[in-house]
């Protein structure tokens, strides 16, 4: 098992504003996506699959877990990068295993490697007890530009 990374930064007040809210707009929104946890360089998120996620087949589309797991690639970076840097998903690749048809969708993220330029975040989503789908995306981080 190779060693986790480190981080230079950590920004508190920005866990602080995130942990435990559910935002209004946007795909986090409509998911009703809330990150419950978070350390340098991990996160905890989850949603409820409500009856206007389920398909007409019975089960979530795919692409809800998709829209999730590309938020928590995102937000798993602002902690540790340093103050006007942002990240933004380069590429990343999901494993469907098994259908969502109600519940909680409970991920959990985690920074496999990092640079000043990279990262690789790795993302494995439960529900009610079962993996459902794992992926792993690149982030480019970008530093401010100057004034």
């Amino acid at each position: 098992m190779s060693q986790r990374p480190t981080f230079e930064v950590f920004n508190e007040n920005f866990v602080n504003r995130v942990v435990g809210r559910t935002p209004k707009k946007g795909i986090d929104g409509f998911l009703g996506a809330t990150v419950t946890a978070m350390t340098a360089g991990t996160i905890d998120a989850e949603f409820e699959v409500t009856a206007e996620k389920i398909t007409m087949m019975g089960s979530m589309h795919g692409g809800c877990l998709a829209a999730f797991c590309d938020h928590v690639l995102g937000v798993i970076m602002y902690p540790v990068m340093p103050d006007g840097y942002w990240a933004a998903t380069t590429e990343f690749k999901i494993n469907y295993l098994a259908p969502v048809s109600g519940g909680t969708c409970v991920a959990h993220g985690e920074i496999v490697s990092m640079t000043r330029r990279l990262a690789v975040v790795r993302i494995d989503v439960e529900n009610e007890g079962r993996l459902v789908c794992v992926a792993q995306g690149t982030c480019t981080i970008v530093a401010p530009k100057s004034a």
